[in-house]
């Protein structure tokens, strides 16, 4: 059965010990203990898995589908480096290095700046992308066109519109383009739309991240494919479109994917991104 989004219409909640608190602040807290259920459920995978000769955790370089190699492929996966990943800073290198060396796209991604992972790790990759002499690459580059180069393709998930803000200095200081996948748009308020028109203004990217953040395969399974595109997908794309922004790509929410969602998706964008996983005992959305 799918586990549905809270109504967001709703001005407070009840939580888990009965005290109110803001929809914002609950929307945070569930996603935060989402995430962290996932990255309890691979680290419990890892020690499960894990012998004496073996580490869990491998570098970003060995995962092919998180390059892009000007193939044309239209179907995207990206790495997460928030920090309950485990994907050190070491790992991180070796998907510059490789982007660097052969000529590819790396796709890494995050969500909620200042909590999820540290500014100074963005920092850190930002600096170290610089180094390599990688360009930022954005999903609205590849699908309008642009010249093959390593490159270093960033985005953000979700709506911490707030927190993306308050990066645009570092966004500034190395010339970074960054992709954001927006989810949840119809409770925006204004000051969160006008903060997204900023980061737009700035070069940055505008994408689709579905209205509920729900997993496609369980609300194709409940509700069946035409109301997972009609409810969820076409909805988050098209009132983006409505407020100026040249969508192009759409991001699964936790990778969740299939061929069939693929296919319907596909009829409304150029570039769909899912996800893919740098540690064992996981399995991974990315085909590739």
């Amino acid at each position: 059965m799918v586990r549905r989004e809270i109504d967001l219409a709703d001005e407070l909640r009840l939580d888990l010990a009965g005290s109110r608190i803001g929809v914002r602040a609950w929307r945070e807290q569930r996603e935060q203990r989402e995430h962290h259920r996932l990255a309890h459920a691979a680290t419990l995978a890892c020690a499960l898995l894990a012998t004496g000769l073996a580490a869990c955790q491998h570098d970003v370089a060995s995962t092919d589908g998180a390059f892009y190699d000007w193939s044309g492929r239209r179907l995207h996966c990206a790495v997460d480096i928030d920090d309950s990943t485990r994907n050190d800073f070491a790992s991180i290198e070796t998907g510059l290095d490789r982007a660097r060396d052969r000529g590819e796209v790396l796709e890494l991604y995050a969500h909620h700046p200042g909590v999820t992972l540290s500014w100074d790790t963005i920092d850190k990759v930002f600096a170290a992308a610089q180094e390599r002499g990688l360009p930022f690459i954005t999903y609205g580059d590849l699908a309008r066109g642009t010249a093959p180069s390593g490159g270093l393709l960033f985005s953000f998930d979700d709506s911490w519109v707030d927190a993306w803000t308050s990066g645009r200095e570092i966004f500034q200081r190395y010339g970074a383009r960054v992709t954001f996948f927006i989810a949840y748009y119809p409770k925006f308020t204004d000051a969160m739309k006008a903060e997204l028109q900023q980061l737009a203004a700035d070069g940055h990217d505008i994408e689709a991240h579905s209205i509920t953040h729900s997993r496609a395969p369980e609300y194709v399974e409940s509700k069946g494919l035409a109301a997972y595109i009609d409810e969820d997908v076409v909805p988050s794309i098209d009132l983006l479109r409505r407020d100026g922004y040249d969508v192009t790509a759409f991001a699964y929410p936790f990778g969740s994917r299939t061929e069939q969602t693929d296919r319907a998706i596909f009829e409304h964008v150029d570039l769909i991104r899912s996800v893919a996983f740098t540690w064992s005992g996981v399995e991974s959305p990315c085909p590739f």
